[in-house]
């Protein structure tokens, strides 16, 4: 079948022997050799279609893209022509890069502009969307498809302007993700062919200050960070995203059971800032990233396990040593080694008045009231305020990774004993410190053993449980802790507890 490509035509089916459209009388082959057969796609700035190349022999199929001006202004029209010759330019040295199309040919017919190109045979992410979600391991895959293919083009100073789903198609031949849709926006918005009013790309996915007309590299790596969550979710992009936190809260819709891990999280939350100085600025960072989150895991596979060392359990004051497994260790209260400069001997909970002395002159009477009356959520809420207090902050206030060194240790040291004796040796900052290091700084693990959340949510502080009977070093919470390196505090925390233990 013959399809004709007149934006006017009310019946664009034609025989594939027509020269002619029997209904408008419109030319059916372009250049006297593309036949579009199969309209593809349409949107704002015109069609898509399926055509075939009547010059060559085996007649290949190609994609044939037309745009169509409603303002038939000439100034605007010979503006378009000449950027789209530009961008043709540019759109030909794109198209020696493997996972993107060729560009057959660039040119003007009857008042139309057309880009034909290589047809790329493969569903787009959007159709295999439709069928089901991504899990964890398809994303990685993903991002380290697409991830050298921006880089490519940005080292070119091409910026892609419109990446979601429906852009990426996954090659049949060889299941390589493409990349398609290039210049398409930035020669629309250049050559004023739209109202200044309408938007170019679609507004689920472009990044903040690409919606004020400016764009950068990290524009497509921020609508690359929404097309992943939108794979994993199925949910669409703005229904997760909160205006009035500028926040998105994409973990809150991903699939029941779905587990994330906290290294894949803290990099799509990279991608997903809001302002430029927070997020990735060059696809090249967040590659060095993935690679050295796999360089870990690869070591890890290689690497044997060292055993864990001998712990300290106290049950009915008789301490003892106890011999823990290497896999997946049970904590148990009140665990220091007995060489150890690093925890809390039971000595130093013995007399807690007497150590109660603060080096930033915070009161901890409230604090212990709280403990020794077993009000964990209380005691957790001071735990923050005399937090802020040591450091002469307002309470409230989250504390940023580098704000963590600065604590003083004789405060830091209050409040780990005074929770450590409260709670029997249950909760506290040293125990969380213990088994952070018994899952060898496996954050994923870590909050598994703890019972917390991998992630930040509106929802994580009714997560909490906030009785004696809560696992070991559920508590105190990590709802102190802030900035975008909040996934970090227990590398902080563990390296200022071993350096004021050793002063």
């Amino acid at each position: 079948m013959s399809y004709c490509i007149n934006p006017e035509c009310q019946n664009p089916e034609n025989s594939l022997t027509e020269k002619l459209c029997l209904n408008c009388g419109f030319n059916l082959l372009l250049r006297q050799r593309y036949r579009p057969i199969k309209l593809l796609g349409r949107g704002g700035f015109g069609k898509t279609f399926l055509a075939i190349d009547e010059d060559i022999p085996s007649q290949p199929r190609c994609a044939l893209k037309q745009f169509y001006f409603r303002d038939r202004d000439p100034v605007i029209f010979n503006k378009a022509l000449e950027l789209f010759h530009q961008e043709a330019v540019r759109l030909d040295e794109l198209g020696k890069h493997a996972q993107i199309p060729t560009l057959l040919a660039a040119f003007e017919q009857e008042g139309h502009i057309y880009l034909v190109q290589e047809f790329i045979d493969g569903p787009t992410l959007k159709e295999e969307l439709d069928q089901s979600v991504c899990d964890e391991n398809q994303i990685w895959q993903l991002l380290q498809d697409l991830l050298p293919v921006l880089q490519f083009i940005h080292d070119k100073r091409v910026i892609h302007r419109d990446i979601k789903p429906e852009n990426i198609i996954r090659r049949q031949s060889d299941n390589k993700l493409v990349l398609i849709d290039f210049g398409i926006a930035k020669l629309l918005t250049d050559s004023a062919i739209l109202r200044s009013a309408t938007l170019i790309g679609s507004q689920d996915y472009i990044a903040p200050e690409q919606m004020r007309g400016k764009v950068f590299p990290a524009s497509d790596l921020y609508s690359l960070g929404v097309t992943c969550i939108r794979l994993m979710t199925q949910v669409p992009p703005l229904d997760m995203y909160d205006c009035k936190t500028e926040r998105w809260w994409w973990r809150e819709f991903l699939p029941k059971g779905t587990s994330i891990s906290a290294e894949l999280g803290e990099i799509l939350d990279k991608l997903l800032q809001t302002h430029l100085c927070q997020r990735y600025s060059f696809a090249a960072e967040v590659l060095q990233d993935i690679n050295a989150v796999l360089d870990i895991r690869q070591q890890n596979l290689v690497v044997p396990k060292k055993p864990i060392a001998q712990t300290l359990i106290n049950t009915d004051n008789s301490p003892y040593f106890k011999a823990l497994p290497t896999s997946e260790p049970p904590i148990s209260p009140t665990k220091t080694t007995a060489n150890s400069a690093e925890t809390l001997s039971l000595s130093r909970i013995s007399n807690l008045d007497s150590t109660m002395i603060s080096a930033a002159g915070v009161d901890y009477t409230k604090l212990r009231d709280c403990l020794s009356t077993k009000k964990w959520k209380e005691a957790d809420r001071e735990t923050w305020a005399v937090m802020c207090q040591s450091l002469s902050l307002t309470p409230g206030i989250q504390l940023e990774i580098s704000q963590i060194y600065k604590l003083p240790c004789e405060d830091l040291q209050i409040v780990d004993r005074l929770w450590l004796h409260y709670s029997q040796g249950r909760f506290g900052f040293s125990v969380q410190k213990e088994i952070y290091e018994s899952v060898k700084g496996d954050y994923v693990r870590f909050c598994d053993r703890v019972n917390w959340q991998t992630y930040n949510s509106a929802t994580a502080s009714g997560q909490l449980k906030f009785t004696q009977q809560a696992p070991i070093g559920h508590l105190p919470s990590r709802s102190w802790v802030g900035g975008i390196q909040w996934l970090r505090h227990l590398d902080a925390l563990s390296a200022k507890l071993t350096e004021c233990n050793n002063n």
